[in-house]
C-alpha cells in the first residue's frame, strides 16, 4: 500500500492529533515552570530577540502557545497585557486554560489554523511564538496572515526554530549519549524504558511528519521580508546548551522516569543553564546564526 502523500491536510492532522496526546505529559516532560524561573527565561528570551530591553505590549497573540508557557509567563511578568493563545490542538489548549485557571489569569484561547486566523486586521500589538513555525506546511501564507493581523508598527517575535547546520551538529551528542546510556543505566541502577524515546501514548510515525521544516538565517528572513515585514534580524541561540541538554535528555529517554535520581534531574537541569548563560554572553555575540541549534528571527510591520 502507497504511503499517504504529505498534503498540507495531513500535515495539519498529525500536528493535531501528535499535540493532543502530548498535552496531557507535556509539561512534565520539559520541565516548564510558571514562577519566578519561568518568568525570567520567557523574558530573557523576548529581550534577546529584540536586541535589547523589552516594553509592554496591549495585545498579543500568541501561535502554537502549548499549555501556556510563554503566554501565561508573559502575562505574570507584566510584558503583555491582554493575552491570545492559538494552537491547532485542542488538548494543548484545554491544558492551557488548566493552567491560567490555577494562576488566576484570564487568557483567551482559539483553536485555530496559523495559515488562516480567525481575526479581524490590526488587531494584535505583538505576534509570536516558540517552535511553531518548523510545523507550519506553506510559510509564506503563515507570514502574511501574521502581517495581516498585525498593528502598523506591530512587532513578530519567533523563536526556537530548529537550524539545519545545527540540528545536525545535535546529532553528534545525541549519538554519543545513546552509545554510553548502558553504562550510565547501570552506574545509576535504572532499569531500560518501556518507552525508548519518551513518546507516551503518540505515535512516533506523527513526529515525522509534524516536523516540516529546518532552517537556515536567510530562508527566515525570506519569509518575513516576503510579508511586507521590515526590520528583519535573525539571531542564533544555544550552542552548548544544546549540545549539554540533548546529551541529557537522550541518557533520560533510555531509562525508566522514575528511576531517574533527582539529583541527576537537578545537574542536568542547573548544567542547562549554566551553558545557556555562556552561549548568551560569549558565543551568541560572535558565531555565526547558522550553526547555533535554534534560531530566532523578529521584524515590523510598517507604521
Amino acid at each position: 500500500m502507497a504511503a499517504e502523500p504529505l498534503t498540507a491536510d495531513v500535515i495539519r492532522d498529525a500536528n493535531t492529533r501528535y499535540h493532543d496526546v502530548a498535552a496531557a505529559h507535556y509539561d512534565a516532560k520539559w520541565g516548564i515552570d510558571f514562577g519566578e524561573i519561568g518568568q525570567t527565561q520567557v523574558v530573557g528570551k523576548l529581550a534577546k530577540a529584540l536586541g535589547g530591553r523589552v516594553g509592554s505590549f496591549g495585545r498579543s497573540l500568541e501561535i502554537g502557545a502549548g499549555t501556556g508557557y510563554f503566554s501565561l509567563n508573559l502575562v505574570q511578568a507584566g510584558i503583555v497585557r491582554e493575552a491570545v493563545a492559538t494552537d491547532i490542538s485542542p488538548g494543548m489548549l484545554d491544558t492551557l486554560r488548566a493552567n491560567a485557571q490555577r494562576l488566576g489569569l484570564d487568557v483567551e484561547t482559539v483553536a485555530c489554523d496559523a495559515e488562516a486566523l480567525p481575526f479581524a486586521d490590526d488587531s494584535f500589538d505583538l505576534v509570536f511564538g516558540h517552535a511553531v513555525l518548523h510545523h507550519l506546511p506553506h510559510l509564506d501564507v503563515a507570514f502574511s496572515e501574521f502581517l495581516r493581523v498585525l498593528r502598523p508598527g506591530g512587532t513578530f517575535v519567533f523563536a526556537g526554530e530548529p537550524s539545519l547546520v545545527g540540528d545536525r551538529l545535535a546529532g553528534v551528542p545525541k549519538r554519543g549519549a545513546a552509545a554510553l546510556s548502558p553504562v550510565w543505566r547501570a552506574l545509576l541502577g535504572a532499569r531500560p524504558s518501556r518507552d525508548p524515546g519518551g513518546h507516551g501514548d503518540a505515535d512516533p510515525e506523527l513526529e515525522r511528519i509534524v516536523d516540516v521544516h529546518a532552517f537556515v538565517p536567510d530562508e527566515l528572513a525570506r519569509h518575513a521580508r516576503g510579508a511586507g515585514f521590515e526590520e528583519i534580524r535573525v539571531r542564533g541561540e544555544e550552542l552548548l546548551a544544546n549540545w549539554f541538554g540533548w546529551a541529557n535528555r537522550t541518557l533520560e529517554s533510555t531509562a525508566e522516569p522514575g528511576d531517574v535520581p533527582m539529583a541527576w534531574r537537578q545537574y542536568a537541569y542547573h548544567g542547562y543553564l549554566f551553558f545557556q548563560s555562556v552561549d548568551r554572553r560569549l558565543l551568541e555575540p560572535r558565531l555565526p546564526a547558522r550553526i547555533f541549534y535554534n534560531l530566532m528571527v523578529t521584524g515590523r510591520r510598517p507604521a
